[in-house]
């Protein structure tokens, strides 16, 4: 058997590998066939027969264990070897939960496969590792996260903007909160991030989405002559989804809104995608949606987005309102605000929570403002009172 690093030559009938060898690489077969077998004492059985475009001794480099079979060439073969930092690498950085299934498969099989070649009576005994116990977490989450959804028990909460030249409440920002019946409140960090790994982003948007209408209707009651807006994130899943925007004047029509009281906000981090997102914006345009950049001044930030995107309105991140104090970062906060008076976009100053910030970003010249001092994500009551 010939070998060198990007070559293995095995003549007919060669052994590649024995069962119980430590396992070194995995290979990728380019041309002959080549029989896997399993042995018991004198009796032998075939478990496969590969050909070209085939992997072989990949199990036992994923887990790590010795070879389970023995591989023998039936022709002249041409093997890739593929080394195990590879396969190490690429299983170190995959999703948890698709990890943990792996690792499961291959346990399960080398306990078939134990059993078939008469090593063992019983089920082999697999470790749970630490992987594997954050992978069933959030499986086990993300079915609580369905039932809380089905049975409608994620929260919508709103936080106050505020029209800070004629000092009222203009809007609010829909934040959505689950309480955990066993573990209590889950950070939206977490469950919104779980949510988004899956389609589940897509049922979760719609019921905040309806929420968020169904509060907009009440709101109205009590600002008929000035009606307030809100605004709601999406995610990249969610704008992947071509009838995201129908289902969203939908249920707005349905709720008798005007689609300017609804605005949606888009992430810094998903904008670099221009020709997808100009078209959103556009259609939101035609529509009637108006369309912010949120996080505006985080670590995406490009003035392309802003030359060849036409956001109506700019979300200040709230690191540059907390720093204002510092003469470089009030130099940056009002260039800011200048370029986006002169490009006619309002712009949200995040994380005020200070009424010397709130005078300042006022004197800039600021659209609105949100944070803390002008108050809390609150529930649809409380958010009535404030309007």
């Amino acid at each position: 058997m010939n070998v060198s690093s990007f070559r293995v030559d095995v003549p007919a009938g060669s052994v590649l590998f024995k069962q119980g060898d430590e396992p070194t690489s995995a290979f990728l077969l380019e041309s002959g066939s080549i029989e896997v077998t399993t042995e018991h004492g004198s009796t032998s059985r075939r478990l496969g027969l590969l050909g070209p475009g085939d992997l072989l001794g990949e199990m036992a480099v994923l887990d790590d264990s010795p070879r389970t079979a023995t591989a023998r060439a039936l022709s002249d073969c041409v093997l890739m070897p593929i080394d195990r930092k590879q396969f190490a690498e690429r299983l170190t950085s995959a999703d948890p939960v698709v990890r943990a299934l792996l690792l499961s498969q291959i346990a399960r099989y080398r306990s078939a496969l134990a059993q078939l070649s008469g090593q063992s009576d019983a089920p082999v005994a697999v470790a749970r590792s630490s992987d594997a116990s954050i992978a069933l977490d959030k499986i086990r989450l993300e079915s609580h996260l369905r039932e809380a959804l089905d049975k409608g028990e994620l929260e919508v909460r709103l936080q106050p903007i505020l029209d800070i030249a004629n000092h009222r409440i203009a809007g609010f920002e829909a934040l959505t909160r689950w309480t955990h019946p066993e573990r209590g409140p889950v950070s939206p960090a977490e469950f919104i991030a779980l949510a988004e790994e899956t389609s589940l982003i897509v049922p979760v948007g719609d019921y905040v989405l309806d929420q968020v209408c169904g509060a907009l209707q009440r709101l109205r009651k009590y600002r008929e002559g000035d009606p307030v807006f809100v605004a709601l994130n999406v995610s990249g899943r969610q704008l992947d989804d071509d009838a995201l925007l129908d289902r969203f004047l939908q249920t707005v029509r349905a709720h008798g809104l005007h689609p300017a009281q609804l605005k949606l906000e888009i992430t810094e981090s998903l904008v670099l995608d221009y020709v997808r997102v100009d078209s959103i914006i556009t259609r939101c345009h035609a529509a009637g949606l108006r369309v912010a950049l949120d996080d505006f001044g985080t670590g995406y930030s490009n003035l392309g987005h802003l030359h060849r995107l036409e956001f109506d309105t700019l979300k200040m991140d709230q690191g540059f309102v907390r720093q204002m104090h510092e003469p470089r970062c009030l130099a940056i906060v009002r260039a800011v605000v200048t370029m986006a008076n002169s490009l006619g976009c309002d712009i949200v100053a995040e994380g005020v929570e200070t009424p010397a910030q709130l005078q300042m970003l006022g004197e800039l010249g600021c659209t609105y403002a949100q944070g803390y001092l002008i108050g809390k994500p609150l529930s649809l009551d409380e958010a009535i009172e404030l309007v």
